[in-house]
């Protein structure tokens, strides 16, 4: 069972108001950071450059390999230990899907279905991230992603929140995504009288407010779970005593030397954050190397994963 902290009304109303906010942050083009810096969008020289790449690891007979690994998705299942989590929740189970990317690799969806199907967990959270684009249409993502959502419904709560591939316009089609946004909001999950909180903030790598940060400061729970696109937040959550951090974005770098180590990353946070499990004081966070691919549909070195994690005193 869950509930969310605020009334209908009041999300209702904060949810205009962040649409509004989103909305021109979207129409002009420019990435808010943290920092309080702001810098336009180079999506189309990057993807010109990408192009380039696809053509040159097609001639050198490549692109074939990377295409048949980024179709490839690993079930990595992991047990995480917190000696605070409440009796009720004792081997309560996360599926955790980040960066879908749905539409960079035709029927993707029957492909996560097939991996998905056998699982069984207690909650989905799915961190941003649905389609390939940073701008123009979605609608044809709503179908396979409606198919997808029927096998990730779970008895406490299937929630997902923004990442900067996405628009504010997905929050109209929430309900067929089959999927509640969490948009710098908390969940109350409820097990046998016992509580845990869930609090979901919109994507900070291109659109940060001061409305995610305000949305961890949140009191009065012994567990408290964290999902964000980016490891951005991370020690912003681990100061407001959450648990668990659960992000993705990095992709693992989807094309990676053979030790791991990114070619490109676009995550400034440090390389700790790159993918996997890491630490900030108490506070435990795992980085998912993505489902789906970005840019180009290939990967190396870096299998693409769905993440079940298990949740242990």
């Amino acid at each position: 069972m869950y509930h969310f902290l605020e009334s209908d009304a009041t999300r209702n109303e904060k949810r205009l108001i962040w649409a509004v906010n989103r909305s021109v942050m979207e129409n002009i083009g420019f990435a808010l950071k943290k920092s309080g810096k702001k810098s336009r969008s180079h999506w189309d020289l990057f993807r010109r450059l990408l192009g380039i790449f696809t053509i040159l690891l097609k001639l050198t007979g490549f692109y074939n390999k990377g295409y048949g690994n980024a179709k490839t998705i690993q079930i990595n299942e992991l047990t995480l230990h917190f000696p605070n989590l409440p009796a009720a929740f004792n081997g309560f189970r996360i599926l955790h899907l980040s960066d879908l990317h749905i539409d960079s690799i035709p029927g993707f969806a029957a492909l996560i279905i097939q991996k998905i199907s056998p699982l069984k967990f207690d909650t989905c959270l799915l961190t941003g991230d649905y389609r390939r684009d940073i701008n123009g249409s979605f609608s044809h993502i709503l179908k396979p992603l409606h198919i997808l959502s029927k096998y990730i419904q779970a008895p406490s709560g299937t929630f997902a929140v923004l990442g900067n591939h996405d628009t504010y316009l997905m929050a109209q089609y929430e309900k067929q995504s089959g999927m509640e946004l969490l948009i710098n909001e908390s969940v109350e999950i409820v097990s046998d009288g016992e509580k845990i909180l869930i609090t979901g903030t919109d994507d900070p790598f291109n659109f940060y407010t001061e409305s995610a940060l305000l949305s961890l400061e949140t009191r009065g729970y012994d567990f408290k779970i964290a999902i964000v696109h980016t490891p951005e937040l991370a020690k912003v959550a681990s100061q407001n005593k959450y648990d668990l951090y659960l992000c993705g974005h990095t992709h693992g770098g989807q094309i990676c030397l053979k030790e791991g180590t990114p070619l490109v990353s676009h995550q400034f946070e440090g390389k700790q954050f790159n993918h996997g499990r890491w630490n900030i004081g108490n506070m435990t966070g795992y980085t998912s190397r993505g489902v789906g691919v970005s840019g180009m549909p290939v990967r190396f070195n870096c299998p693409a994963e769905i993440t079940l994690i298990t949740m242990a005193k």
